[in-house]
């Protein structure tokens, strides 16, 4: 799989303008991270890639396909983890699965074990501490086994040792060919990535592996 994102621009109005031309390049197997200040773009560009905000301009290709001329391919090769939980608190969190596509009838024992949901099921999310959603949101994203993986801050109020487990995963998923781009904040994360991109003043500045250090991101997150 190779993902192309050129040039995308998004605007509120005729002068807040959130991207100015985002564009990056991933292929198979590749951990893609985006860090920046709060409020710079981040989460409005992910949302493009996952399909549920509209860009005003760009494309994003997936294998060839404009994902942009057809929805379809959202469905098809795209997860999506918010920052913000998107679950519905008055289900119970299989009740929120199968929003998501997972099907009851044939259970996915691995990725319930995965995600230790096992005994979750019955339990309403309104029940669950801020950890515990986080699990449930990040399995209702990979549910359909999607190709290319969007996780705004996945690790965000899990405690050590589950975002210990969940990296090991997301090495297990680029093993199979998998693409992950997820925006974070925690310097080892923003190491441990085959590319890293900085957005500032809504636009994507790759920052080479050399140069890779928290005053060089620091340096170029800050506005010019």
């Amino acid at each position: 799989m190779f993902i192309e994102a050129e040039n995308i621009r998004k605007s509120y109005g005729r002068k807040t303008i959130v991207l100015n031309g985002a564009s990056f390049h991933a292929a198979s197997g590749e951990y893609i991270a985006i860090v920046g200040a709060n409020g710079c773009g981040k989460s409005t560009l992910l949302e493009i890639l996952a399909g549920s905000l509209k860009a005003d301009g760009g494309s994003l290709k997936i294998d060839g396909t404009d994902a942009f001329a057809d929805a379809l391919v959202f469905q098809k090769y795209i997860g999506f983890v918010p920052q913000e939980n998107p679950l519905m608190d008055e289900l119970s969190v299989l009740d929120n699965m199968r929003l998501w596509g997972y099907d009851r009838r044939n259970p996915d024992r691995a990725l319930l074990e995965q995600f230790e949901l096992e005994k979750l099921l019955k339990t309403k999310v309104s029940k669950l501490s801020g950890g515990m959603k986080r699990r449930v949101s990040l399995a209702c994203g990979v549910i359909s086994h999607p190709g290319f993986l969007i996780m705004d801050e996945p690790t965000a109020a899990l405690d050590i040792c589950y975002r210990d487990e969940l990296l090991q995963w997301l090495k297990k998923y680029q093993g199979n060919s998998g693409i992950v781009l997820m925006t974070t904040h925690e310097e080892a994360e923003i190491m441990e990535a085959d590319k890293c991109y900085v957005m500032r003043a809504g636009t994507l500045f790759k920052i080479d592996d050399g140069q890779r250090n928290m005053k060089t991101i620091l340096d170029y997150t800050k506005e010019s």
